[in-house]
């Protein structure tokens, strides 16, 4: 489902002097961006954890350390929340919260704008799971279909092909990977993982690192304290839960698992990122990754193998509903 959010920061604040003073209210500033917008809705998710009291000083380090990003982008999503009156921005001392966290429970999340790209990238996901694109398709052909400007077109496919997505055709265009785009092909999924996961579970060798089971649980715990928010997208949910499987077949300290165990989170990302998961589903999942480290982290393999498997047989009994396949069900 996560490494530690970092975010390319689209614009570039000049840091005041003392990081205890807010910029001033007047004044031309650059245009708000997603990552600011998520940051703020992270950030509020983090007030209303800790009952922060009103007045309480936010101070840019400590957030960006909660958050694991840097200060700039911090410094402007206290902005952005100082403009909706969340925070109070004080010159030369910095900014303080302004309400009280208890209250922000009733407070609506900040929306997060999509961008074109985002938007794009939906709908070719969309169109594919709905099987209205074919399996190989040019960048005249996608433009002309969708009318996208080029460089939207670009980055899209670009963020695709990193995904394991698509790739590039040898001729000319792009080809869409495989993927889990039936319920046959998905319970042939499951099937092969219920074996392959909860037997790298049990490799002599195994051997769990610290460090990486502190931010998995850290990352999964947070995601129970903030609740579903809008910051929290399909993507964000299917990155923690590859992460997870990844990482626990990697302590198996054997490639051949952690290959099966890449291939499947490829194969499956395109389901999982149309699918709809419902605050129930997410929560049972969440709580069944952490019985799962709770058990490596003491470990006892057999327990946690157990664990996986029953985790992976409720997974399969209750898949998430996804728009492309209506039909089929």
């Amino acid at each position: 489902m996560m490494t530690p959010a970092v975010f390319d920061d689209t614009f570039e604040i000049p840091a005041p002097a003392d990081e205890s003073t807010p910029p001033p209210a007047t004044g031309k500033r650059p245009p708000k961006t997603q990552t600011q917008f998520v940051l703020a809705n992270m950030i509020i998710g983090l007030v209303r954890s800790r009952h922060l009291a009103r007045g309480h000083h936010l101070t840019e380090q400590w957030l960006a350390d909660e958050l694991s990003v840097s200060r700039t982008p911090v410094r402007a999503a206290l902005r952005l929340l100082a403009d909706r009156g969340i925070v109070d921005a004080r010159e030369r001392q910095g900014f303080f919260l302004a309400v009280e966290g208890a209250e922000i429970d009733t407070l609506a999340g900040i929306a997060v704008p999509s961008t074109p790209e985002q938007a794009f990238y939906a709908t070719l996901i969309r169109e594919r799971m709905a099987r209205r694109l074919p399996d190989s398709i040019t960048q005249t052909e996608l433009a002309q279909t969708f009318r996208v400007n080029r460089v939207v077109l670009l980055r899209t496919l670009s963020r695709m092909a990193d995904e394991g997505l698509i790739e590039r055709n040898r001729g000319h265009g792009w080809r869409f990977l495989p993927c889990l785009d039936s319920f046959e092909a998905l319970g042939a999924s499951y099937a092969f993982r219920l074996i392959l996961e909860p037997a790298a579970l049990m490799q002599p060798g195994y051997a769990a690192d610290a460090t990486t089971l502190d931010r998995l649980e850290a990352e999964h715990r947070r995601l129970l304290v903030d609740g579903i928010s809008a910051s929290t997208t399909p993507g964000t949910l299917f990155g923690l839960d590859a992460s997870f499987h990844e990482a626990l077949a990697r302590f198996s300290r054997n490639p051949y698992f952690v290959q099966a165990v890449q291939q499947q989170n490829r194969l499956r990302r395109l389901m999982e990122y149309r699918g709809a998961f419902s605050d129930r589903q997410i929560h049972t999942w969440v709580h069944e990754h952490l019985a799962v480290l709770n058990a490596v982290r003491a470990g006892n393999q057999p327990e946690a193998a157990r664990m996986m498997k029953a985790h992976l047989e409720n997974a399969q009994a209750n898949p998430p509903e996804t728009a492309g396949w209506a039909a089929a069900r």
